[in-house]
């Protein structure tokens, strides 16, 4: 049974750099990333499939469109995960700094501390924020007033690709996570 516990997000901070364009943000790393120290560790999570598919014109239109079985992705190491975001101008942290969680369960989360986003909004012409997933985008507006999500770029909310979002297939994934590409 996973243990609750405080955690906090230091064993790994913001990717980014100064041609970032976009910022993902998740929750808080699961347990799996936390071993590995980035983000979206856990080899069921398929942030960096649908990362793959929508940097890959040809993949892209494939899939989406549904012409073609998926073929299988390699699984990437840490560097080349590091260089497919970098790569495509994309900034990735997550909403929470700190946080009373069991496991990996959003849904356990309490005792919100927030992540500062002014380190990468300060130093990147950051042109959109998208969250994976509700858990998310519902805390990281919590954590906002009004007038901080006016001043912000603009704030959406993207399917989690989570293995806990299981109704959601790659493909499915892919599409609703296009909404990205025009800022890459």
């Amino acid at each position: 049974m996973a243990e609750t516990k405080r955690l906090d997000h230091s064993d790994f901070g913001p990717l980014f750099d100064e041609n970032s364009r976009i910022l993902i943000l998740g929750s808080f790393p699961s347990v799996k990333s936390r071993e590995q120290k980035f983000y979206y560790g856990h080899p069921q999570n398929r942030f960096w499939k649908v990362l793959q598919i929508l940097t890959d014109p040809a993949l892209k239109e494939a899939v989406i469109r549904g012409d073609s079985v998926i073929p299988a992705l390699p699984a990437l190491t840490v560097p080349q995960k590091k260089e497919l975001a970098l790569k495509n101008r994309i900034a990735l942290w997550d909403t929470i700094e700190s946080c009373v969680i069991t496991g990996s369960s959003d849904s356990s989360i309490k005792d919100v501390v927030p992540n500062d986003l002014s380190l990468i909004l300060g130093q990147c012409d950051i042109r959109a924020i998208f969250c994976n997933g509700s858990a998310s985008y519902d805390l990281f507006m919590k954590t906002k007033d009004r007038q901080q999500v006016q001043s912000l770029p603009p704030v959406l909310k993207l399917p989690s690709t989570s293995p806990a979002n299981a109704a959601w297939s790659l493909q499915r994934l892919a599409a609703a996570w296009d909404s990205i590409t025009p800022y890459l």
